[in-house]
């Protein structure tokens, strides 16, 4: 459980989207870190001006959120999330 941060989704946000996320890829490992954690996270970096390797550690690891970031950049889900919720 995480604290709650000023730019956590509201929970009426965070059900407009985990459609949106892909799925893990065939025959990879199973995932196991909370996508409304690694959303969260992200938004704490953007809304906050951090540094990824600066957030709070009750938040995924920052690779991993950064991974995320990435990915979802580069497929442009973080554009359909962005559409979606606001």
């Amino acid at each position: 459980m995480t604290k709650n941060y000023p730019s956590n989704l509201m929970w009426e946000q965070w059900e407009l989207i985990p459609l949106l996320f892909p799925e893990p890829k065939p025959g990879g490992r199973p995932r196991t870190t909370c996508m409304y954690a690694v959303v969260n996270a992200i938004l704490y970096v953007l809304c906050q001006g951090s540094t990824w390797r600066a957030l709070p550690g009750d938040l995924p690891p920052w690779s991993t959120v950064y991974g995320y970031f990435r990915r979802w950049g580069k497929d442009r889900t973080s554009l359909q999330i962005h559409e979606k919720v606001y």
